[in-house]
């Protein structure tokens, strides 16, 4: 199928027109760069809220008691679940998939689960493209949740408009998100599987890590909120607390800064990608085995590259 076709079926929510061309987008190359540069005007109303969290912190429950609670509101919702990579296959565990079967029959929810293919940070190389796709799709709201990598895990807050970290008590450390650096990309809290002992604690905990800490007058102060995510406690706080948050950022004129940076850090990349495109080839291989002999430095050799690049014009 080609992008004249895929387009307007993607455009009308068709969902299996949506999945081809996240398949397309997770490929690469110039199909996936003229259907992004054919959806991208569409896209921008959609909001994006992030999940991270530990492994074992119950994200994917959380994010099925989240869409749920959307979607009794009307809300049309994507998720994007990024899985860890097998070893052995390249491939996504898919976990996120089975936890949320639940949601498999609602035709306002679409599910991807898309392999992490090794990538530090949380988030697969396409699940930006995803979001574009899906907000183009028209689902109001794109849930992203992450793999659970840990210290790392800091790419969704650049991704997302709301960050959500997910912490539960009995985790060794009462409070994972100081070890994690987590404490400063969270616009929420929250912490899941609350009818264990010690969730008080480490919502104590929280707060005061988070009175501690600097704040500006007029800026967002996080929540603290407590969900049991089996059961479904705690969602519409959560909600609530994601919206009044993404409010914050259209009022305070954060959103317009938030997406100028976005827009910096994809052009970047999409240079880079198209820069390296480009230059693969006999120099690359050739520069390549010299830099691993010695007998030429990284940015010697980047310099010849980018100045062969500036001679083809």
């Amino acid at each position: 199928m080609n992008i004249n076709e895929l387009l307007p079926r993607l455009r009308a929510g068709d969902k299996r027109a949506l999945a081809r061309s996240i398949t397309v987008v997770e490929t690469g190359g110039p199909p996936a760069r003229e259907l992004l540069a054919a959806t991208y005007p569409y896209a921008g109303a959609a909001h994006v809220v992030g999940i991270t969290g530990p492994p074992g912190a119950g994200k994917s429950t959380l994010v099925t008691a989240l869409a749920q609670e959307w979607r009794r509101r009307g809300v049309t919702v994507g998720i994007v679940a990024v899985d860890p990579t097998s070893p052995f296959t390249g491939g996504a565990v898919l976990g996120d998939r089975i936890r949320m079967q639940v949601l498999g029959g609602d035709p306002g929810v679409f599910i991807r689960s898309m392999a992490s293919r090794g990538r530090l940070g949380g988030l697969a190389r396409a699940t930006a493209d995803a979001v574009v796709l899906l907000d183009a799709a028209g689902f109001q709201v794109v849930l992203i949740e992450t793999v659970g990598a840990g210290q790392g895990e800091v790419d969704i807050a650049r991704a997302a408009h709301t960050t959500i970290v997910v912490e539960v008590p009995g985790m060794g450390d009462d409070v994972q998100s100081i070890k994690a650096g987590m404490l400063e990309i969270a616009d929420v809290f929250v912490v899941n599987k609350a009818d264990r002992d010690g969730a008080d604690n480490v919502v104590r905990q929280l707060k005061a890590m988070l009175h501690l800490g600097e704040h500006r007058p007029g800026s967002w102060e996080p929540s603290v909120l407590k969900a049991v995510a089996m059961h479904g406690e705690g969602s519409a706080e959560i909600v609530e607390a994601a919206s009044h948050h993404v409010a914050h950022l259209r009022n305070s004129g954060q959103a317009a800064k938030r997406a100028r940076a976005a827009a910096e850090r994809e052009l970047g990349a999409a240079v880079q990608e198209l820069a390296l495109e480009r230059l693969r080839g006999g120099a690359w291989d050739d520069l390549v085995a010299r830099i691993a002999a010695r007998e030429r430095d990284p940015y010697g050799a980047a310099q010849e590259l980018l100045e062969e690049l500036r001679a083809r014009g």
